[in-house]
């Protein structure tokens, strides 16, 4: 068995439904097993998966495990010389995973990859490079400087925004939302932490990796990442269970420093806790009062770019759904460029959603008509004729 995909789900049936479509395309003539493990989610999930997907392996837990025991339960079932730890809310395009495979193949000293993770605009998602959060690293991140020096090899190391971003490269961190490993490099650092409930895991491991003799890297190949659908960023929760992970990381890995030296890593962390519930809580209350900003109250306009056959289908959901939607028949061939080729009366100013028939479009096509030309504000939408429904980065339409 060439590979093992393990994906860990919680209550985004429709996400994780699409992964899967996505994936079944990219997955053609490589020998796979694909595991769903299920966190108790309490939208039909597990129902969904096996009527929809009889091919993937679906554990149902009856708790909410965590990400990696999770996962882990799902590795140690497999066989697969790579395994591939992919999130849920994540669309890959077609040559992806048979180039990740080729350059794992290619590079024996690989022990995790990670690849270029679209924002649901087309913009890169910064987490698709990073650095060892260090205590200096940390301190330049907390701080402002990483941000505000992001190309600077000393204050931008976080992100290592001095990498170019369409040539692989060595990095220190992948990211848990595509992270292929090597199944012998498993054996010897072994599984994922499950100290770490959810956040960190990632970091731990690729960490693990690097000690064990292996490199981390990263390939320019796309997938869109709908950051923040399979673990809702803008609670609380998700600020606790995120500052826990960076104290259980820094307790295990730079425990040795004095106390003197780890007091200011610990009240940064603290204060970075604390300002990003005061924001939280600033945004709650605005809304509760009616404060929206500019861009929030504008009304969703949707472009559908499709077939004749899913337009009209597509049509009728618009007008039972109240979506505000202009519709052009195309494909592919016809339209290589999708929106990006439209005259002026499809402006981006104008529009918030592009909608792609993928039975017109591929995601390969999709993913990189939006990232060569972001726009921000215009946001990726998905079309599934079979089903008639449309996914974007916000809402599912039925």
């Amino acid at each position: 068995m060439k590979l093992t995909v393990v994906i860990v789900n919680y209550n985004v049936k429709y996400y994780v439904g699409q992964c899967l479509i996505s994936m079944m395309r990219a997955l053609q003539d490589i020998e796979t097993e694909i595991y769903v493990v299920d966190n108790h989610s309490h939208d039909g999930s597990v129902e969904y998966l096996q009527e929809n997907f009889p091919g993937v392996h679906v554990i149902a837990s009856n708790h909410n495990l965590g990400f990696a025991r999770a996962n882990n339960i799902a590795i140690r079932q497999s066989v697969g010389e790579y395994v591939l730890l992919l999130n849920p809310d994540t669309v890959v395009g077609e040559n992806t995973i048979s180039e990740s495979i080729s350059f794992m193949d290619g590079h024996p000293d690989a022990g995790g990859l990670g690849v270029k993770m679209l924002k649901s605009d087309g913009t890169c998602a910064n987490e698709s490079r990073r650095g060892l959060p260090t205590p200096l690293t940390s301190f330049y991140k907390m701080s402002g400087l990483c941000a505000r020096y992001p190309q600077s090899k000393r204050f931008g190391r976080y992100y290592m925004g001095y990498l170019p971003w369409d040539e692989p490269a060595q990095i220190e961190v992948v990211s848990g939302a595509y992270c292929m490993l090597r199944r012998s490099a498993l054996d010897k650092i072994g599984l994922l932490d499950e100290d770490f409930f959810m956040y960190g895991e990632d970091i731990d491991l690729s960490y693990r990796l690097l000690k064990g003799g292996y490199a981390n890297w990263y390939l320019p190949v796309h997938i869109l990442h709908y950051k923040g659908e399979s673990t809702h960023t803008s609670s609380f929760r998700y600020v606790h269970v995120f500052y826990e992970a960076m104290f259980v990381f820094f307790k295990k890995h730079y425990g040795h420093m004095s106390f003197l030296l780890s007091i200011p890593i610990k009240v940064a962390i603290y204060t970075k806790a604390f300002f990003a519930l005061v924001n939280m809580l600033a945004k709650s209350v605005g809304k509760m009062l009616g404060f929206t900003s500019r861009n929030g109250n504008r009304f969703p306009e949707y472009l559908f770019l499709g077939s004749r056959e899913a337009r009209e289908k597509c049509e009728t959901l618009a007008k039972r759904k109240g979506l505000a939607m202009k519709f052009v028949e195309c494909d592919e061939s016809s339209l290589p460029n999708g929106h990006l080729q439209l005259p002026d009366n499809f402006s981006p100013h104008v529009l918030t959603h592009v909608v792609y028939d993928v039975d017109a479009y591929s995601y390969d096509s999709i993913l990189r008509i939006f990232s060569s030309h972001p726009f921000r504000n215009v946001m990726i939408g998905t079309y599934y004729k079979d089903k008639n429904m449309i996914i974007t980065d916000q809402e599912i339409f039925l």
